[in-house]
């Protein structure tokens, strides 16, 4: 499986020949200037919660490629009220079959409201079951015994973990969270992009190395294989 990192916490992965975007935070980011965000394609954009930093791209990538928008319910019902009108809405707990695989929504421990101040539903992560892989994307939270259900579902390859801190788990919980999800392989996010979350790397990477863990921190524009 391919994954591209488009900086922050969004990403492309392709399944089954299927084009995934998640959380698309690219225009307004500086970090990620050698992004063009109108030759990204999508069948599939999963979205975890209503912060500016993780829609921005939303409703312009949806109207522009079709792509079916994956959210929480008040999210999705936001989302058609701007005119896109191809969405699926799910929510905590819930999965549903998709073309490329299963999808579970799952706990994140955070907030969600939209940019003009309507109520986004709770956050949630993913976790994808599919022919190709399974792997988990835990949108922004803090450190949750409820990741001690993810082994239960399904045996992970990797996970997108957030590494920043301030406003998500940091380097040290994210550890823990590896554990809990008993993944070996993680990828960092959402860290770098602001000042609040600037880290320093070359510790982080140590860190994980220390616990017998891969920390992946592909540059922006990235495509790394899992």
């Amino acid at each position: 499986m391919k994954l591209t990192y488009y900086g922050h916490s969004s990403f492309g992965v392709e399944i089954k020949g299927r084009k995934i975007v998640f959380d698309p935070f690219i225009t307004h980011n500086e970090l990620a200037r050698s992004i063009d965000v109108n030759r990204i394609e999508a069948d599939y954009i999963f979205v975890s919660h209503g912060h500016g930093d993780h829609i921005s791209d939303l409703v312009t990538l949806a109207a522009r490629t079709g792509a079916k928008v994956v959210g929480a319910f008040e999210l999705t019902e936001w989302v058609a009220k701007q005119g896109v009108s191809n969405v699926h809405p799910m929510n905590t707990g819930g999965k549903w079959q998709f073309d490329f695989g299963t999808v579970k929504c799952v706990v994140a421990h955070h907030s969600g409201g939209l940019p003009d101040g309507s109520y986004g539903g709770n956050p949630m992560g993913f976790l994808f079951m599919t022919g190709e892989g399974n792997f988990y994307y835990s949108g922004d939270t803090a450190l949750t015994f409820d990741m001690e259900l993810i082994p239960r579902w399904a045996k992970l390859d990797f996970a997108m973990l957030p590494i920043g801190d301030n406003f998500t788990m940091g380097v040290d919980d994210a550890i823990i969270a590896a554990e809990f999800i008993e993944c070996n392989r993680i990828v960092g996010m959402h860290y770098d992009t602001f000042g609040y979350i600037k880290i320093d790397k070359e510790e982080a990477s140590r860190k994980f190395t220390a616990a017998g863990l891969t920390l992946l921190l592909p540059a922006i524009g990235e495509t790394i294989s899992l």
